[in-house]
């Protein structure tokens, strides 16, 4: 097997996760910075432009504070975990000023406790790292819920304790990192007679 190493992006902090779009953009979330950056990858050019964010921290529609996960749909839509403000944000394509989705500040969804994940899965539900309340939460026709760690923190096979991050396999099966119990977690996320997961 050859290797061929190539850095493909170049920001001003660190990335706190990466996502890769549909039309080949690469998207970094910088935590410390409080913004998403984004570049085609096909580019010879190392200009990035800015996603989400302005850079300094706070609550506005166009602010983050602490972004973490990020997710980006088929419509490029982009999804932030904005950890620090309580919420997910959804800031439309090629627009600055989000809509708030999760999180105390919309209402109708759910309180969280810095998300630090988000992720859409094939049918279009959102599901959410809720961090510091050590917790699945995922979205349905029937609004938001908490559908993993519902019981509090804790290292039994059905509590997590700080989750980190999650993803889906080609299955449905959703694994999570499981940060404080040093483990990752596997959950089977059963669809119910209608085709719907909960």
């Amino acid at each position: 097997m050859n290797e061929s190493n190539s850095a493909v992006m170049s920001v001003t902090a660190a990335c706190y996760d990466v996502f890769i779009d549909i039309d080949n953009s690469i998207y970094c979330s910088m935590y410390n910075q409080s913004q998403v950056m984004m570049k085609t990858l096909g580019s010879s050019s190392n200009m990035w432009i800015v996603a989400a964010g302005t850079g300094c921290v706070g609550s506005g529609s166009n602010q983050l504070n602490g972004s973490r996960g990020i997710h980006v749909d088929q419509d490029l839509n982009l999804y932030v975990a904005d950890c620090g403000n309580n919420r997910v944000q959804k800031f439309l394509t090629l627009q600055i000023d989000a809509i708030t989705i999760a999180g105390s500040s919309a209402p109708g969804t759910i309180s969280l406790n810095c998300p630090s994940d988000v992720v859409l899965d094939g049918d279009g539900y959102l599901f959410i790292v809720d961090r510091n309340n050590h917790r699945i939460v995922g979205s349905s026709s029937n609004g938001y819920q908490c559908i993993i760690g519902c019981s509090g923190s804790g290292s039994t096979i059905s509590q997590l304790s700080f989750p980190q991050s999650m993803a889906f396999d080609s299955y449905g099966n959703l694994y999570v990192t499981d940060s404080s119990n040093d483990r990752i977690q596997k959950f089977a996320i059963e669809k119910n007679d209608s085709g719907k997961r909960f």
